[in-house]
């Protein structure tokens, strides 16, 4: 089978930079608190009117001047977003009628923070099997929206910011480069660890006024059972992906981590005695973009020369559901 390869990439940061400082003015909170618990210094916001396929089209459009292409030259589309335009239908159909390409096919893959991993290995999938050739890939959120700006909501508000990250995926011409593998796992006995409780289909009406008067509107996360899982499982999904290519991890130019909490990264490359600076980081400057922040992370890595033509790398990621996943990529 064909192997298939990353064509071009590109990223999308709206201009809004929120500062922990400026989360301090909204509810009760401080600059040291939130970077001794996370790494973060500042996020970006988009404004209002905004939707997750707008952040969406702005990366594709890089990712396809990166690839020297055309948007007409794509024969799929997959979208991963926790924060999508509306709950339905699904949001990368409305990416494909502003791309103005219609009749591609359209995917939603709604795998939170694992959801770019997921997509690739779909993506990686059909370009092997030769049911497509040229594939595009997003991860996009709108998050600034939906948190609760309170002290109540605080320990989520702070993480998490918008962005979006867009890979164009097609054949490899040479074999040897291009994604090696994807490894995907998941565990719903912790689905209720991080959960957005609105869209509780089981109730009639699913939406009433005590659903808002109870906050069942904002995101839940029982943060210590989150951490406790990221720092066991993504060493271990980091492993299981490297013993199947035969490859060790001094082999590894570059480490390529969701980018969820600085400190379960820190502790990942620790637990397996990687260096720190191997594990790439922009947390500090963008939150958490949940399905974006992989391509945006690889992006920027890209650009800064952290890896080129030849290296392997590994991206590695962990997110609610609770659902993880690796991909190694010879580039």
């Amino acid at each position: 089978m064909t192997r298939s390869r990353i064509l071009g990439i590109g990223r999308f940061l709206p201009e809004r930079r929120v500062t922990n400082f400026d989360l301090e003015k909204l509810f009760e909170t401080s600059d040291e608190w939130i970077q001794q618990r996370s790494g973060i210094v500042e996020r970006r916001y988009a404004d209002e009117g905004v939707y997750c396929s707008d952040l969406a089209l702005e990366a594709t459009q890089r990712a396809l001047e990166n690839a020297k292409m055309k948007a007409e030259e794509l024969d799929f589309i997959i979208l991963a977003t926790l924060s999508p335009d509306h709950h339905f239908p699904g949001t990368a159909c409305y990416l494909q009628a502003k791309l103005g390409v219609p009749e591609v096919g359209c995917l939603d893959v709604r795998n939170q923070c694992s959801g770019f991993v997921y997509s690739l290995s779909v993506a990686d999938a059909f370009v092997r099997i030769g049911m497509h050739k040229r594939i595009l890939v997003v991860g996009s959120e709108v998050h600034s929206s939906a948190l609760s700006y309170t002290k109540e909501g605080r320990d989520v508000t702070v993480l998490f910011g918008d962005g979006a990250g867009a890979v164009i995926v097609g054949p490899s011409d040479d074999p040897e480069r291009g994604i090696l593998s994807s490894h995907l796992h998941a565990d719903g006995r912790y689905a209720d660890a991080l959960k957005l409780e609105v869209w509780d289909i089981s109730k009639k009406p699913y939406i009433t006024p005590e659903t808002i008067e109870e906050g069942h509107i904002w995101p839940k996360m029982r943060g210590r059972e989150v951490f406790r899982m990221a720092v066991t499982k993504m060493p271990e999904v980091v492993e299981e992906a490297l013993a199947f290519n035969g490859l060790s991890l001094d082999q590894i130019k570059l480490f390529i981590p969701h980018q969820a909490n600085l400190r379960i990264n820190q502790f990942s490359a620790a637990k397996l005695e990687v260096p720190e600076e191997k594990f790439f980081s922009n947390i500090n400057k963008y939150g958490n973009t949940t399905a974006g922040s992989i391509p945006i992370a690889m992006g920027e890595a890209l650009e800064q020369g952290a890896f080129g033509e030849g290296d392997y790398i590994v991206l590695v990621a962990f997110g609610a559901g609770f659902t993880w996943g690796a991909t190694v990529i010879r580039w």
